[in-house]
């Protein structure tokens, strides 16, 4: 399981300021005044908002020593209150916890050539690893889809400075603004790995093109901030038996075991309910933060049984060994699982 709070950070908001129309950006600081903890391009913590929601947040910036973190968040007007506590009860100054450094979206620093793919607030991983590939002169190119100008987080930073040669923006609502996906996968050298992140139809947009492409599963690297249409499980098996539905009809929706291998308990999880809330009821809580199956924080090993994968963070290679699960979302296919627990 994921650090429990004896692991969180005490930080300060150093700053916080409007980086586009609904996006604050953060800066966070040690309260101690020691420098935070390095971490790679990719890499999220998750904050304990002050409405009590934990929430994932990219860090937008390259690691550099005694340096702030930098997040942004956009405020998302369909949310379940965590954007909408950090936008409305954290200003300057304020004292917030975060977890250590997680990165599920690791960079590879020696691809041949990097596409970089960004929809709205997915522009915040990537440009950390825009900047990280040009300090280290490797090729890369990054294309950023936003809504509008008035929408487009960072967009001076990605005109000016260092990375306009690399960086190209479009906005939905201008002539030719429209992301050509396929255009953009078709152009890139052979080896290339491609890195995505973004609301969930723009992910599922470029998992298709990319499939539909014959792009090598271990170079497409996906982060997404809402649910996609389905998860890559679902795509594999749609790839396979040309019906995107045969995954979800092969599940079973009854009751089934949870054995608690650590602490030898039984818990029974009902139809509808959710593993993270079953243990819940029984006294055993457990952290999470997106309960969509995106973030990974709620990763479980997996000691025996077989998992019905219902989340969007494993690839399918990931989710068919079955050694590991996201509990907020994803079930059993038998009777019983067996959890490090």
């Amino acid at each position: 399981m994921r650090s429990d709070l004896a692991s969180l950070l005490p930080v300060r908001v150093a700053a916080r300021y409007l980086l586009a129309e609904g996006v604050v950006g953060f800066d966070l600081v040690a309260v101690d005044g020691m420098p935070l903890p390095a971490y790679e391009p990719g890499a999220h913590i998750d904050v304990h908002t002050p409405g009590g929601a934990v929430r994932p947040y990219s860090l937008c910036h390259p690691h550099e020593v005694g340096q702030p973190y930098r997040i942004a968040v956009l405020l998302e007007a369909t949310g379940r209150g965590g954007s909408a506590s950090m936008h409305a009860d954290v200003a300057t100054g304020a004292v917030l916890k975060i977890g250590l450094p997680r990165n599920l979206f690791a960079l590879n620093e020696h691809a041949p050539h990097t596409v970089l793919l960004a929809g709205g607030i997915g522009i915040t991983p990537l440009l950390a690893m825009a900047e990280r590939l040009h300090a280290l002169r490797q090729p890369y190119v990054l294309h950023y889809a936003t809504r509008n100008r008035a929408s487009a987080a960072f967009a001076d930073a990605l005109r000016s400075g260092r990375l306009p040669a690399h960086a190209h923006l479009h906005h939905d609502d201008e002539a030719g603004g429209l992301l050509d996906i396929p255009r953009i996968l078709r152009a890139a050298p052979p080896g290339s790995h491609l890195y995505v992140c973004g609301p969930g139809g723009f992910v599922q947009a470029v998992r298709d093109a990319a499939q539909a492409l014959a792009w090598p599963e271990a170079q497409v690297h996906v982060e997404a901030f809402s649910a996609p249409l389905k998860p890559a499980s679902q795509t594999a098996a749609a790839t396979a038996s040309g019906d995107a539905s045969s995954h979800a009809s092969s599940s079973e929706a009854g009751a089934f075991e949870v054995a608690l291998s650590r602490t030898g308990g039984i818990v029974t999880v009902r139809p509808h309910q959710t593993i993270v809330d079953a243990l819940a009821a029984h006294g055993l809580r457990v952290p999470v933060s997106c309960e969509q199956g995106l973030c990974g924080t709620c990763e479980t090993r997996v000691l025996d049984g077989q998992v019905d994968h219902r989340d969007f963070h494993y690839s399918a290679a990931e989710q068919a060994r079955h050694d590991r699960m996201l509990i907020c979302c994803s079930r059993s296919h038998g009777p019983r699982l067996v959890l490090d627990l």
